[in-house]
């Protein structure tokens, strides 16, 4: 099994009725690299403690009724009052903007995505409904019931620079890692081979809700029931394999690092087909292209 980054104990319960909700601590996985699990989901930060107002970033914001921990969280590891440069979005699922919106009104912050995930930012558009026909487990079979958005951050909203450069963040690149969403990008740090990658991966089988409770972390393909794209999903985590990452920080799950971590990961990619996609589902044939518009819907 891949080394897993040591993390304390879970602290108090988020949602009493899901074992799995639990808000974690921060965890400190490099110098400037730290994540906070919240409810199922991580949100990350950037920046070294005690960075001061705007000396950090953050990426994505978690689920609806969490912008309260996340400020709480920002405020311990960068100093009170301490607002982010501007916030990172590796995409734009319900679990990923739950507190979006009003994070970046409280800190008058910019928020930066990949141009075809614009239209679900800027209120323009919906994701393609969730697939419960993927199986797996509770979270899966709850899929259909998941918000599509959109949200509205208006004239906030940001697109990733071409060049593949990170505003406010020297060193980190980002990376286009479609399928699991249209617009779905990572963020990479060659100097230390560092990799955010938001759910072009995970260390948890996001499915299964016990899965999601134990964080027992493996590495496994995007989220499938919001995955509608699997072709570039696949490509994508072979484009991130062949990076050969020291430590990979997920959207859902443990950060993980360490030769069999990389050795996991090219499996994955070798194998993507067997180990990631679904026997079945509705966007196996018949994909949500932003080719073809089919990737949005509408509001």
């Amino acid at each position: 099994m891949a080394e897993q980054v040591p993390l304390s104990e879970d602290a108090s319960a988020l949602y009493p009725e899901l074992d799995a909700a639990r808000n974690d601590h921060t965890h400190e996985i490099a110098p400037d690299i730290a994540y906070r699990r919240l409810a199922i989901v991580n949100v990350v930060f950037l920046g070294l403690p005690n960075a001061g107002d705007r000396g950090w970033v953050l990426v994505d914001a978690g689920i609806h009724g969490t912008r309260g921990f996340i400020a709480q969280a920002a405020e311990q590891r960068f100093g009170k009052g301490a607002r982010p440069a501007l916030i990172l979005m590796t995409h734009g699922h319900f679990d990923h903007v739950g507190a979006l919106e009003g994070l970046a009104e409280e800190w008058d912050a910019p928020v930066y995505a990949h141009p075809l995930e614009r239209p679900y930012l800027d209120g323009t558009a919906s994701y393609p409904p969730g697939d419960p026909s993927v199986g797996g487990g509770l979270m899966a079979a709850l899929a259909r019931f998941y918000p599509r958005g959109p949200v509205n951050l208006g004239a906030r909203l940001r697109d990733l620079p071409e060049d593949g450069a990170v505003p406010g963040l020297p060193g980190w690149r980002w990376i286009a890692t479609p399928g699991h969403s249209a617009g779905h990008v990572s963020f990479w740090r060659e100097a230390d081979r560092a990799l955010v990658v938001g759910d072009a991966f995970v260390t948890t089988k996001q499915e299964s809700a016990y899965a999601v409770a134990v964080q027992r972390p493996e590495l496994h393909g995007p989220p499938a029931y919001y995955t509608t794209e699997w072709d570039k999903a696949g490509d994508s985590v072979r484009r991130l394999a062949a990076l050969a990452p020291a430590l990979v920080v997920t959207g859902h799950g443990q950060a993980m690092r360490g030769p069999e971590m990389r050795g996991a990961l090219e499996e994955l990619a070798r194998d993507f087909d067997r180990l990631a996609v679904p026997a079945q589902g509705r966007y196996l044939d018949a994909p949500a292209r932003p080719e073809d518009g089919s990737a949005y819907r509408e509001p």
